[in-house]
């Protein structure tokens, strides 16, 4: 559960501690997007763990389950109140909101993103009765839900990471539905224990798989033949947005690509291991190793190292010494 306040109102003087706590909280919780984080030149890398530990806050506060929806409700609209009360200049009492409005001024992050990334964490408590499970009818709707929940992210991303073509949004929009769409097929098994069910009704309707089929199964059964092929065209649809990803890294400021480039790089590894598995996601939970991930990183920051090097090359013009050339 996330600290919603704290002893006293935070003033500028504490900037620099209010971005070390999002750091830490990115740290303890990004498993993956973490990795991508080090990648990038310290002050990005400050805006995009604030905007990281922004999203955790909504998320744990929607997520705890030990408590009522109507007071996880409450709980996230007192926050929310906060929120604007804080962006709006008002006392701050959260070292993540102080971080936030920073972010929020520094990189020209439009807010109605932010109200939009909290509008998808509230949806699974807004959009089935209590007592029902979560569903998405067709692929339109899931869209929708992956468009809040990350395609959001991806389009504040872009902000911090620096980007003047246009065609950026629509790319970041596309690589969000990606990484969201491997995360719903990763968590296919946990999902359905907490009463969830991402796989569209009408693709489950369409491989003739009940709904309950998800619910009641035994722990560590493998999927069905049914089941293989609906998870194999949602991976299919997690490619073809992939590309997207692909479009999106040459349009993004040079010194921020390689970051970009590690967090593609470990997505599309996670789904890959899906794919290995022959898509039993039912036995065991995807992950791409730690080695794996730090094999990625170590790329990436060598890649950061030569763009770096490049910018200040171009910066200093022809003839510029004690540069490679």
């Amino acid at each position: 559960m996330p600290e919603l306040t704290q002893a006293k109102p935070l003033g500028e003087s504490s900037l620099a501690d209010a971005y070390a706590a999002c750091r830490a909280i990115a740290k303890r919780e990004a498993k993956n997007f973490y990795f991508a984080f080090i990648a990038l030149p310290l002050e990005r890398r400050n805006a995009i763990c604030a905007i990281y530990a922004f999203m955790r806050q909504a998320d744990d506060l929607a997520d705890d389950e030990t408590l009522s929806r109507g007071e996880r409700r409450g709980r996230l609209d007192a926050w929310l109140s906060d929120w604007r009360s804080a962006r709006q200049g008002g006392d701050c009492w959260s070292p993540v909101f102080l971080a936030v409005r920073d972010a929020v001024a520094r990189f020209a992050i439009p807010l109605h993103l932010l109200d939009e990334l909290v509008a998808g964490v509230t949806m699974d408590l807004d959009h089935a009765s209590a007592g029902a499970p979560d569903t998405y009818a067709t692929f339109a709707d899931l869209y929708r839900y992956c468009y809040l929940v990350a395609s959001v992210v991806g389009l504040v991303s872009i902000r911090i990471f620096g980007y003047s073509d246009p065609r950026a949004e629509k790319l970041a929009e596309e690589t969000g539905v990606a990484f969201q769409l491997t995360n719903i097929l990763r968590d296919v098994s946990e999902d359905a224990a907490r009463n969830r069910v991402y796989l569209p009704l009408e693709d489950l309707s369409a491989h003739e798989i009940a709904l309950n089929a998800l619910f009641d199964r035994p722990a560590g059964i493998p999927p069905t033949a049914s089941e293989r092929a609906l998870l194999k065209e949602i991976a299919a649809r997690a490619e073809n947005y992939y590309r997207s990803a692909q479009a999106l890294l040459p349009l993004i400021n040079c010194e921020s690509r390689p970051a970009l480039w590690v967090l593609v790089t470990i997505y599309h590894a996670l789904l890959k291991r899906i794919q290995h598995a022959n898509y039993d996601v039912f036995s065991h939970r995807a992950a791409v190793p730690l080695a794996q991930k730090l094999a990625i990183l170590t790329f990436g920051l060598t890649r950061t190292t030569w763009a770096r090097l490049s910018a200040r090359r171009s910066a200093q013009g022809p003839g510029a010494r004690g540069l490679p050339r």
